[in-house]
């Protein structure tokens, strides 16, 4: 759906973005990661023409997006901004004209919204009354109640409590699963995991790595399992595994088996049930919260 093609940005002698490139698949949720000041805020700026790349294009849908390509966008910035003295039904109202919805389509959206995230009293209320996560409430509302087909995050969940970060996590996907397309920029590794079909990983203007979140997870892990067993004794050393540790539990033994080059599951698994109990097998597969550490700092 959107294309970024060798993108570099510049402002005077500082280079933002350095010939950075990203495929965004329709209907997906795409995570845009990276440590603060890597760039990812400018490439955001960027799609949404907000500023102009020095090079590179951006192409959404076939074609170069434009100025009118923008009213099919939403985009939720980091940087919170509700007029603080218009009421929040006033403002919402104002938000959705400028989208381009008319006032009777944006008030009857706006009501089902309200009504769905239990705000219904808030209408009449300044916006200076709202506390910060009831304010956010109302611009993730303002966001995407025009039906983008193009939504960009950038850190949605921040300021909520867990209950209602849980309900914009459920609207998210509800979204993606009726056609949104979704670019999430957070740093929350967990809500990556959770969410995130896809991602690309930017830092200190340059992408590191882009690809499927499941792909990239398999590919920094380290071919190691682990394996829960009934035994009061360590497993012996196995021609399809070495052992890296092994150590008692309440209920038995836990060990962690490095995988011989070569072997699979099947060939582990088939030597471990002819020595122990084993009511446990797993891959041990990095988080993206220890990829992340691994490629922004080498350690």
């Amino acid at each position: 759906m959107l294309e970024c093609k060798n993108i570099t940005k510049t402002f005077g002698t500082f280079k933002a973005l350095d010939d950075v490139s990203v495929t965004i698949p329709e209907g997906k949720i795409f995570g845009l990661l990276g440590p603060n000041g890597a760039g990812k805020t400018t490439l955001i700026r960027i799609i949404n023409r907000i500023t102009i790349p020095t090079a590179g294009e951006v192409i959404l849908n076939g074609k170069h997006v434009s100025d009118e390509d923008v009213r099919a966008i939403g985009y939720l910035p980091e940087e919170r901004g509700l007029f603080k003295k218009m009421k929040v039904g006033e403002q919402s109202l104002y938000l959705a004209r400028l989208k381009g919805m008319s006032t009777a389509a944006a008030t009857a959206e706006l009501k089902k919204w309200f009504i769905r995230f239990g705000i219904q009293s808030w209408w009449d209320k300044k916006v200076e009354e709202l506390s910060k996560g009831m304010a956010q409430k109302v611009q993730f509302i303002t966001t995407v109640l025009h039906k983008p087909q193009l939504l960009i995050l950038d850190e949605p969940f921040s300021g909520f409590d867990p209950v209602n970060a849980q309900m914009i996590r459920d609207e998210i996907i509800r979204m993606r699963d009726e056609g949104t397309t979704i670019i999430l920029s957070t740093h929350n590794m967990e809500s990556v995991e959770e969410l995130c079909d896809n991602i690309a990983l930017i830092n200190k203007s340059h992408l590191v790595v882009t690809g499927g979140t499941d792909a990239i997870r398999r590919e920094y892990g380290t071919n190691q399992v682990e394996v829960l067993y009934r035994s009061g004794e360590a497993i012996p050393q196995g021609t399809s595994y070495v052992i890296f540790s092994d150590e008692a539990q309440k209920e038995g033994r836990r060990a962690v088996l490095n995988v011989a080059a070569g072997s699979s599951s099947r060939d582990v698994l088939g030597e471990l049930i002819r020595l122990a109990d084993v009511y446990s097998y797993r891959e041990l597969i990095p988080r993206m919260n220890d990829i992340f550490i691994k490629l922004v700092t080498g350690k």
